[in-house]
């Protein structure tokens, strides 16, 4: 089984606590160590970003991390050859996060084909089309049993909600805002009224929300809502402040009002 599906099925009522770095910053060859203290650390899924020079759904914080990264070069081949060298040591689903165009330069199947030859269990791609997903991406990613998550926002149709819902597995990654990635103090009833909405649906897939949540409320809102929380901007900025991804977690599970033990 898909290890993000085994992490959902075994979860329970246990609410998941997704993070997001960007591979290559604040230091190129630090992919590994930062997945370690992760893992060490009790957090239950990663999405591994890879850099890219337009990231047009991400705000300041995660596109300066891609220019860091592009400038320590890193590219897409170097980030599967760190993951390989650590595919033995890390169990928790791990999923690459990017944009399309690095992805089609170095070939949908041969993507597919890295990412189990390097233990990654989905992959996330916000600017993919949904027709060239079902059409093109979706077969070849079925072959490899690699999940292709797809997002939702509030402006997100009910009949697409569903239609995404009835051809995708793993799970839908809840969108909190349709604004770009970036820490937010609360979420306002607008978005309350949205996550309710969407709960209401009875939806196949798990959903985990992301974008905004960098302090307990948020927290608390996301995975009241949802199977668990996604964090980024919060967690890369700690990393890029401290360059040392266990003093970085210290500071996030700090924000987040939890101890090593809640996880």
């Amino acid at each position: 089984m898909n290890k993000i599906n085994e992490l959902f099925k075994s979860a329970g009522d246990r609410k998941l606590l997704s993070l997001y770095f960007c591979a290559g910053c604040p230091t190129a060859e630090g992919t590994a160590d930062t997945l370690r203290a992760m893992q060490r650390r009790g957090i239950d899924m990663v999405e591994v970003g890879i850099p890219f020079s337009d990231p047009m759904a991400d705000g300041p914080v995660i596109q300066d991390a891609a220019t860091r990264a592009l400038r320590n070069g890193m590219t897409l081949g170097r980030i599967f050859a760190q993951l390989k060298a650590v595919k033995d040591e890390i169990t928790m689903p791990l999923v690459l996060m990017g944009y399309l165009n690095p992805i089609l330069q170095y070939g949908i199947e041969p993507f597919c084909r890295s990412c189990v030859e390097c233990g990654v269990s989905g992959a996330i791609i916000p600017d993919l089309p949904f027709k060239d997903y079902m059409d093109v991406v979706k077969p070849v990613a079925d072959r490899y049993d690699l999940r292709v998550i797809m997002l939702i926002t509030p402006e997100t149709s009910e009949e697409r909600i569903r239609f995404i819902d009835e051809h995708t597995d793993g799970f839908i990654y809840m969108v909190s805002s349709a604004a770009t990635t970036g820490a937010q103090k609360l979420f306002d009833a607008q978005k309350l009224d949205y996550f309710r909405r969407i709960n209401a649906m009875g939806l196949h897939n798990p959903r985990m929300i992301g974008f905004g949540i960098s302090n307990r409320q948020t927290l608390e809102s996301s995975q009241a809502n949802a199977a668990g929380a996604i964090i980024g901007s919060k967690f890369v900025t700690l990393l890029n402040e401290s360059h040392n991804a266990d003093e970085a977690l210290d500071k996030l599970f700090e924000a987040l009002g939890l101890q090593d033990g809640d996880r």
